[in-house]
C-alpha cells in the first residue's frame, strides 16, 4: 500500500513525464467496459427489422420495449451507485459487468415480445452500474485537472460500441441469425472481466503505481489531509442528505434534460435512416458508424477543451461552465438536419453527428462536475441519482414525445422527426441555464465526518 503524501504535492505545471502513466491503463479498462456496455444495448436497434418480421412488432411495440429498458435502467442507476460506493470499484464494476453480460446473452433465448420486454429490463437494471463505477474510478485515479479528459476518453467507448454494432450486428444476423448477434456481443463482457480482476486495484492498494504518480493523482487534496481510501473508510452519505444539496439537483436537471437526446440517437437513428432514406440492413452501417465516429471525436475533444482553459489559468469549474455553454450551442444546428438532408443524406448525417459529438462532450463535462463538487466516497451515489433522472427523462421523451409523435404523424414521419430535432437542439441550452442558475460558482460539498 502506498502511503499518503505528507508534503506539498508538486504543482501541475512542474510535473514531469517521470511520474508514470499507469492511471491511463485504468482509463483504458474503463473505456473498453463502456464500449461493451453500449455495444450490448445498441444491438436491438439494428436487429429491429429482423425482429419486426419475426414477432410482428409495430413502432409502438418497439417503443414499449425501449421504455422497459429505460425504466429498469433508471431504477438500477440509483441502486447501482449505492452498491458501487459500498462494495468499491473493483467488486462493484465486476458484478455489474457479469450480470449485464448474462442479460445480453439471454436475449437469444427469448421467443415473444413480452420476453423481450423482460430481457431488456434485466439488461437495463444491470447495465446501470457502468457509469457510477466508471466515474468513481476516474475520481479515484485522476487529479481534478485531468478528470474531464479521462471521462471524455472512457465515455468515447459508448461511441465505439455504437460504431462496432452497425458494422458487425447486421452481418452476424444475416450469416448466423439474430440470436448469435446477442450471444457473441454479450460474451465480450466476460473477456473484459478477466482483465479487470487481474489488473485493477484502487491507487492506495495498487502495486503497479509509483509513489510519484500516486502523489500526482492526489495533488488536489489539501496538505495534511489523507488521500481517500488510505485511512479508515468513512460512512456513505444517505440519499436524503445528497438530495439536500443544490449541486445534486443541478446534476439531476442536466441529466434529465440531455440524456434522452442520446437515447434518441441510440435507439431511433437506424429507424430515421430507414424511413427518410430507405436504408436497410448493412446499408445502414456506414452512416450510423459515421455519426458515432464524430461522437468519439467530440467525447475526447470535450475533455481537452476545459483542460486548455485550466492551463491558461482559469479555475476548473469556470472552465467547465464555459465549455458546456459552447457545447450546448453546437447542438442547435440539428434543427436543420432534415432540410439539409433533402439536398444530400450525408449533410443530415453530418449535422446529427456533430450534435451527437456535442452530447458526448457535454457528458464528459457534466459527469466531471460531480467529482468537482463531491468527495470521492459520494461520487458513485450522486452519479447514480443523476443517471436515474436521465433514465426517467428518456422514458418521458419516448412515451410523451417520440411515441406520441410517431402515432400522431404516422403518415408524416418527416414532421415527427422535425419536432423531435427541435427539442434535441434546445435541450442543452435549457439545461445549461438551469444548472448554473442553481450552482453559479464552485461550491465543494463537505459531508459530515463520522461522530466519535
Amino acid at each position: 500500500m502506498i502511503p499518503s503524501p505528507t508534503h506539498s504535492p508538486p504543482a501541475p505545471s512542474s510535473v514531469s513525464e517521470s511520474i508514470g502513466k499507469y492511471r491511463w491503463v485504468i482509463c483504458a479498462l474503463v473505456f473498453f467496459a463502456t464500449t461493451i456496455n453500449y455495444l450490448d444495448r445498441a444491438v436491438i436497434s439494428l436487429l429491429k427489422p429482423y425482429l419486426e418480421t419475426e414477432f410482428k412488432w409495430t413502432d409502438a411495440d418497439y417503443a414499449n420495449i425501449e421504455i422497459a429498458f429505460k425504466l429498469a435502467y433508471a431504477i438500477g442507476m440509483v441502486g447501482a451507485g449505492r452498491v458501487v460506493d459500498k462494495l468499491g470499484t473493483k467488486i462493484g464494476y465486476a458484478l455489474s459487468t457479469t450480470l449485464w453480460s448474462i442479460a445480453a446473452m439471454g436475449h437469444a433465448l427469448v421467443s415473444s415480445t413480452l420476453g423481450f420486454g423482460v430481457a431488456r429490463s434485466f439488461l437495463g437494471i444491470t447495465e446501470a452500474g457502468n457509469f457510477p463505477a466508471a466515474i468513481k474510478t476516474t475520481a479515484e485515479w485522476f487529479p481534478q485537472r485531468e478528470r474531464a479528459l479521462a471521462t471524455g476518453i472512457f465515455n468515447s467507448g459508448s461511441n465505439v460500441g455504437a460504431i462496432i454494432a452497425p458494422l458487425s450486428v447486421p452481418f452476424i444476423a444475416e450469416q448466423y441469425g439474430w440470436q448469435w448477434a446477442f450471444l457473441i456481443t454479450g460474451a465480450l463482457g466476460f473477456v473484459w472481466l478477466v482483465l479487470w480482476l487481474v489488473i485493477y486495484d484502487t491507487p492506495s492498494n495498487s502495486k503497479r503505481l509509483s509513489k510519484a504518480e500516486f502523489e500526482y493523482i492526489n495533488a488536489d487534496i489539501p496538505v495534511g489531509l489523507p488521500a481517500e481510501g488510505v485511512t479508515e473508510e468513512k460512512p456513505k452519505a444517505s440519499w436524503a442528505t445528497l438530495l439536500g444539496f443544490r449541486q445534486t439537483w443541478a446534476f439531476v436537471i442536466g441529466k434529465f434534460l440531455t440524456d434522452p437526446i442520446w437515447w434518441f440517437y441510440l435507439f431511433w437513428l437506424p429507424d430515421f435512416l430507414k424511413k427518410q432514406y430507405q436504408l436497410n440492413g448493412t446499408a445502414i452501417a456506414l452512416p450510423v458508424a459515421a455519426v458515432y465516429v464524430l461522437s468519439s471525436i467530440g467525447s475526447v475533444s470535450g475533455g481537452y477543451l476545459p483542460l486548455g482553459f485550466i492551463k491558461r489559468g482559469m479555475p476548473a469549474f469556470a472552465a467547465r461552465k464555459r465549455t458546456m455553454l459552447l457545447i450546448a450551442c453546437c447542438v442547435f444546428p440539428i434543427v436543420f438536419a432534415q432540410y439539409l438532408g433533402r439536398m444530400n443524406m450525408w449533410l443530415a448525417v453530418l449535422v446529427i453527428g456533430i450534435a451527437a459529438a456535442a452530447h458526448q462532450a457535454w457528458s464528459a463535462n457534466i459527469f466531471t462536475t460531480v467529482s468537482d463538487m463531491f468527495p470521492k466516497r459520494a461520487v458513485a451515489s450522486v452519479t447514480g441519482i443523476g443517471g436515474m433522472a436521465g433514465g426517467l427523462g428518456g422514458i418521458a421523451f419516448t412515451a410523451l414525445i417520440q411515441k406520441q409523435l410517431i402515432a400522431h404523424y404516422s403518415d408524416q414521419p418527416d414532421m415527427a422527426y422535425f419536432i423531435t430535432f427541435i427539442i434535441c437542439g434546445s435541450a442543452y441550452l435549457l439545461a445549461w441555464a438551469l444548472m448554473f442558475a442553481l450552482v453559479p460558482r464552485m461550491e465543494p460539498i463537505q459531508l459530515d465526518e463520522p461522530k466519535a
